[in-house]
């Protein structure tokens, strides 16, 4: 099975960053008070530098944390073009695998989102019949395949559109 392109961690780790961009300010100030509270024993309210250390404990580690899941994320999603269907496996926690006939293809696009634009990357959606309304609560495709170099997501497309026609016309 083939992995995706080394630069998909940074989109990871960024998409990971953007849902969580009102939770972590929370956190953040919340958490510094908390732990702040628990070393100011007398009862003083905080100072701004221990609340600023605090918070900025805290956001440090949220980095670290949605670095690492981004790390882990690349590692575990694979995919692969067999001879009969698309298969992909993916998860850290909870695995996922995928397999999608080729005749079943309606079918695929390439997506660049800003990030990955600016990392010179490409996502494939792989579109099936039926999926949208049943498979995925009506929203999103049955494949996806993020984090492709822009040159190698096209030649995946073509290839998977190829194939695609191949079994309809019964080559």
């Amino acid at each position: 099975m083939q992995k995706l392109h080394p630069k998909a961690v940074w989109m990871f780790f960024f998409k990971y960053l953007a849902k969580q961009i009102f939770i972590v300010p929370f956190l953040m100030f919340w958490g510094a008070g908390m732990l702040s509270a628990l070393t100011n024993g007398d009862g003083f309210p905080l100072t701004l530098k221990e609340f600023v250390f605090w918070a900025i404990l805290i956001l440090l580690g949220f980095l670290i944390l949605d670095y690492v899941w981004a790390r882990l994320s690349y590692y575990f999603w694979r995919y692969e073009l067999t001879e009969t269907a698309y298969k992909a496996e993916r998860g850290i926690i909870w695995k996922r695998y995928i397999s999608i006939p080729y005749e079943r293809i309606q079918n695929v696009d390439i997506y660049r989102g800003i990030i990955a634009r600016l990392l010179g990357l490409s996502d494939i959606q792989i579109q099936t019949a039926g999926y949208g309304a049943a498979g995925a609560r009506g929203v999103g495709s049955e494949g996806r395949l993020p984090g492709l170099a822009k040159e190698k997501a096209e030649e995946i497309r073509e290839e998977l559109i190829k194939r695609a026609k191949g079994t309809k016309q019964g080559l």
